[in-house]
């Protein structure tokens, strides 16, 4: 396993303790060992996926600076995916998410009915993993874009309060470790937090 990975595999092992999930000691993963050599050479719009479809809970890491989002279930890492986030003056916002509302065939209602497939809500003011344009650098409106089967795939596996962290670390200069939260806490601070927002900007 590559270092990169293991410090992503760190992380993981944060967000999951952090939502109170129970952790073991990290083993010999073959899943995020098949995974490692492809990773860090994934091209615009190309994904990998090894899922072993196990009952461990679901985490995401989104890293802007890579333009990739690294799943895990449980402490493995069984996907990986090239995004695009949101470009300058539309910035994709960092911190600890969960995902608040999930719809297979949404439409933006900011940005003239644009389709949005497998949107997976991290904000109330507009801010979602769904399927979109993927060119390899940040092009969205704020949004983290992903190609559509795997949008098709993290849609499947993932359901209301999955913990979601965007961040400015990248896999390459080591993970900046988070500050353990918890899931359910976040959810509310998140909502509450979208709801000033959309109160302030009606204003």
């Amino acid at each position: 396993m590559t270092r990169r990975l293991n410090r992503a595999l760190n992380l993981a092992f944060l967000i999951a303790g952090a939502a109170g999930l129970a952790i073991a000691p990290a083993p010999a993963l073959a899943a995020t060992d098949a995974l490692a050599p492809e990773v860090t050479t994934l091209a615009p719009n190309r994904y990998l996926w090894k899922d072993d479809a196990s009952l461990e809970p679901v985490s995401i890491v989104i890293s802007i600076p890579d333009q990739k989002a690294y799943v895990y279930r449980g402490p493995t890492l069984i996907a990986a995916s090239t995004v695009s986030t949101g470009k300058d003056g539309k910035d994709t916002p960092l911190g600890t998410f969960t995902i608040l509302q999930k719809s297979e065939k949404h439409k933006s209602n900011l940005y003239d009915s644009a389709p949005m497939p497998f949107m997976q809500r991290l904000t109330w003011d507009g801010v979602a993993i769904h399927a979109g344009m993927n060119p390899g650098f940040p092009a969205s409106h704020g949004c983290i874009r992903v190609p559509t089967e795997f949008a098709r795939k993290l849609f499947g596996v993932t359901s209301k309060g999955t913990p979601v962290l965007v961040t400015d670390a990248s896999a390459a200069e080591g993970w900046v470790p988070p500050t353990p939260y918890d899931a359910q806490a976040m959810q509310v601070e998140t909502a509450d937090a979208n709801a000033q927002a959309l109160e302030t900007a009606s204003r």
